[in-house]
């Protein structure tokens, strides 16, 4: 828990306190006296001294429920998390209606690794606390103690509803990451125990390999998915996929055509794979075969209309064809995919100069040339994310778009 959400939270648990309520003793100066340093300690943020002044207070008032609370709290705030429990525990208690106390201490338990008592307060406090603050860190403590239970799936179900009520908060989307990851890799390893030789295990290897780069390997893992299943569709695209990894990688034209013929055997197992349709077409775009290049960019729109690559790479066809009209529909499409798409924006101003449209060429020229600036940061998070399952379009001559 970092120390905004600490503070941001605190704001809305320190406990009412009024040393005038409490029963007359022959220390009410010195109880006077500490209570107004506490309050004031806590106004300012200075919890050293807070907690030096209700420590005192602890001491000569020693069954007050809002003394405990505060100081609870003042630890928390302060990290000290097992002298926090005992107090925020002493102080609910006491008074069972101090409830904001209550999630604190719900709040406090993982962080000494005491889920098991943590969860039903942290349940509670996520479920049905209507402050922000509260809620977001009964969720994130939730997460916490449920991994640590090894409650992964509802771990997983907690860190999808932080993210749909807090979808641009950093400190949530990483630690929903880090569930997601640990529970997709429970996941992989419970298949290998279950299922050691199966269809599944030899696919998820061969998937895991390939990300890695070890493309041999993967290849190895993805024949032996054919071994068992020869009709296993998708699974002659992604040998084709690596065996185009290999070849752009050693400048081997042999590894590209194996990846030609993968991709061909692909379609005739399954027609509609968009995907192996296209890398078809955009082989022969390159190699200067147009109606080659057009019939599997059409291929792969059949089956796939707003497939943003196929679109980009129609697109071009259709220019050379003296087409920028409907050219331009298919790269507005594009664009409707992936507004950051800087092939889509470069092929859009070449068609608004063919049109004659000098605001529409502009207007793309400009958004082509801030997307490059970012060009290393874009393509970065596309290769994190896995969004290069296709080969990518590329500008032909940036300097004259």
């Amino acid at each position: 828990m970092n120390f905004r959400s600490r503070l941001a939270l605190l704001t809305t648990v320190f406990a009412a306190f009024n040393f005038a309520s409490m029963g007359q003793t022959s220390s009410q100066d010195a109880i006077a006296q500490f209570s107004e340093q506490g309050q004031k300690a806590l106004a300012e943020g200075r919890y050293s001294d807070a907690e030096k002044a209700f420590e005192k207070l602890r001491e000569l008032e020693p069954d007050v429920a809002e003394v405990y609370a505060n100081l609870g709290a003042i630890y928390f705030q302060e990290r000290k998390f097992r002298q926090a429990i005992p107090a925020l525990r002493r102080a609910v208690q006491l008074k069972l209606s101090l409830t904001k106390t209550e999630t604190l201490l719900a709040i406090s338990l993982p962080e000494t690794g005491q889920y098991q008592e943590a969860v039903a307060g942290l349940e509670k406090g996520f479920a049905s606390s209507t402050d922000v603050a509260v809620r977001r860190m009964c969720g994130l403590q939730l997460e916490r103690a449920y991994s640590g239970l090894q409650r992964d799936a509802e771990a997983v179900e907690v860190a999808l509803r932080l993210n749909h009520l807090y979808p641009n908060d950093a400190e949530v989307l990483y630690h929903s990451g880090r569930i997601f990851g640990n529970y997709a890799y429970l996941s992989v390893k419970r298949l290998g125990e279950v299922a050691p030789s199966s269809v599944w295990t030899h696919l998820a290897s061969a998937e895991a390999l390939e990300s890695q780069g070890s493309n041999d390997v993967a290849i190895g893992e993805y024949r032996q998915v054919l071994l068992l299943d020869p009709r296993h569709t998708g699974i002659h695209y992604r040998i084709g996929r690596v065996l185009l990894a290999r070849a752009q990688s050693a400048a081997s034209p042999e590894d590209a055509a194996a990846a030609l013929k993968e991709f061909s055997n692909e379609l005739e197992l399954d027609p509609t794979n968009a995907s192996a349709a296209y890398e078809l077409g955009e082989a022969a775009h390159k190699s200067g075969d147009m109606a080659e290049a057009e019939r599997y960019f059409r291929m792969a729109l059949k089956y796939y209309p707003d497939f943003e690559q196929a679109n980009i790479g129609m697109a071009s066809i259709l220019m050379t064809q003296g087409k920028p009209e409907p050219a331009k529909a298919l790269l507005q499409r594009a664009l409707a995919a992936d507004p950051e798409n800087d092939v889509a924006w470069y092929r859009l101003a070449q068609v608004e100069r063919t049109l004659g449209n000098s605001a529409g060429q502009q207007k793309a020229n400009s958004e082509f040339l801030r997307l490059r600036e970012r060009a290393n940061e874009i393509d970065a998070a596309r290769r994190l994310y896995g969004q290069e399952e296709v080969t990518r379009q590329k500008v032909d001559d940036p300097s004259h778009p």
